[in-house]
């Protein structure tokens, strides 16, 4: 009698001890981690397993910043970089250690919580969109993941748009993964995700140099053959003056675009003018100037997109696809010789309309002196193509590696 807690119903240890396995249990059904849930800061190297020392030290600072976060989540922790540099590794880990401290925390793939949120219209619906969106939003930790892999329609945006305005202006903690860089991040949610004192920004991993320079069929002999230095801009020595001009006038545009690459350089001519000696010089010149740049012989880029879909895949086609569409420097060598099939037409059509509304640096090369056969059979692509971002250097002269001279000037030398 007397005591403060006279009367009062406490749960026995035995009791306690289920009651927190059941709110673990809980919150882990209402976290949306599913097959995540095995993921923790005690099984995971802090190293990473990239073999660039960079990389490594880049995913030792994210998992320092993740284990503080995930102690005391305050603000924004976003990690952004390539497919398979543990963004999201980290992002579950942090979850999972909410959850062990009875911290009430929410993980969701970007792309399927839009598709989840179009379905709550449907009339079989087990859940109303105000009730997802509303989970969403306020959420006491909120985890994205893969934001910027969904489709950018206006309605995509906007949705995404209230969920992080609402987020800010409520300081509420949030862990957001980005796949490549911020920049392509729709500006009103970057402008969030950037605010000085709130966002705490870790790129992880470097894209694969390798396979950024090997993938579409440019090898290491093809970089110390096609340089600027070695070019025969005397041509063919069948060329006419004024083909000549036009090897010229090619070979100097590329030299100064590969100084500053900006917009698109379109060079076109038969087989063997050398369009893709051209190329590859440009690309050689970014490379020693320490900048990065991805070859593409298309059709056999088209082929290794193909093969991502294996099991067997060291790359995954997300992180191959992602690499091309948003490298700094692009060249899609023969463009138009590939084998059109519907697939291939969708993905050369995305690259190439984000590229070109993103006005990436992007240098293409097209078998032929006209732009006709590519109007009858991608009219898509022929269209972004007669954009004023696009400077054209046509190449009129013959095949330079064929020095024989002409029968005429045989008989002429003969005389």
């Amino acid at each position: 009698m007397g005591h403060p807690h006279f009367g009062e119903v406490f749960p026995c240890r035995c009791r306690d001890k289920e009651g927190q396995g059941q709110r673990t249990s809980r919150l882990q059904r209402y976290s949306n981690l599913g097959s995540l849930e095995r993921i923790r800061f005690d099984n995971t190297s802090q190293e990473g397993r990239h073999p660039d020392p960079e990389s490594r030290r880049l995913f030792r600072m994210a998992f320092q910043a993740a284990i503080a976060f995930a102690e005391s989540p305050k603000g924004w922790l976003i990690f952004t970089g390539p497919g398979g540099s543990g963004k999201t590794h980290l992002a579950a880990a942090i979850a999972n250690r909410c959850i062990e401290r009875g911290q009430t925390v929410f993980f969701m793939f970007v792309p399927d919580f839009l598709d989840h949120l179009r379905g709550t219209f449907a009339p079989e619906s087990p859940v109303s969109y105000d009730e997802l969106f509303q989970q969403l939003r306020d959420a006491p930790v909120l985890v994205l993941d893969d934001l910027g892999s969904h489709s950018s329609t206006p309605w995509a945006q906007e949705k995404l748009f209230q969920v992080f305005n609402h987020r800010f202006n409520a300081l509420l903690p949030t862990v957001i993964t980005v796949r490549g860089s911020l920049q392509n991040i729709e500006e009103g949610i970057r402008a969030r995700i950037e605010a000085e004192g709130l966002s705490v920004v870790h790129s992880l991993g470097r894209r694969h140099v390798e396979l950024l320079r090997e993938v579409g069929g440019l090898q290491r002999d093809m970089l110390k053959q096609m340089t600027f230095e070695n070019f025969k801009v005397a041509g063919s020595v069948k060329a006419t003056g004024e083909e000549r001009k036009t090897l010229n006038l090619a070979f100097e545009t590329a030299k100064s675009y590969a100084r500053s690459p900006e917009g698109w350089l379109l060079l076109t001519g038969m087989n063997g003018c050398g369009k893709t000696h051209l190329a590859v010089a440009i690309i050689n010149e970014r490379l020693k100037r320490e900048q990065p740049a991805f070859f593409a012989f298309v059709p056999a880029f088209l082929d290794y997109l193909r093969a991502t879909f294996r099991p067997d895949s060291l790359t995954g086609y997300d992180e191959l696809f992602e690499q091309v569409k948003t490298a700094p420097l692009l060249v899609l060598d023969d463009l138009g010789s590939e084998h059109s099939t519907p697939w291939a037409e969708e993905k050369l059509y995305q690259i190439i309309v984000h590229r070109h509304n993103a006005r990436l640096p992007t240098v293409i090369t097209i078998n032929g002196t006209s732009l006709e056969p590519l109007e009858k059979t991608k009219p898509r692509i022929h269209s972004r193509l007669n954009d004023t971002l696009v400077q054209w250097a046509s190449i009129t002269a013959p095949d330079y590696r064929d020095q024989r001279p002409s029968i005429r000037g045989r008989l002429r030398s003969n005389q």
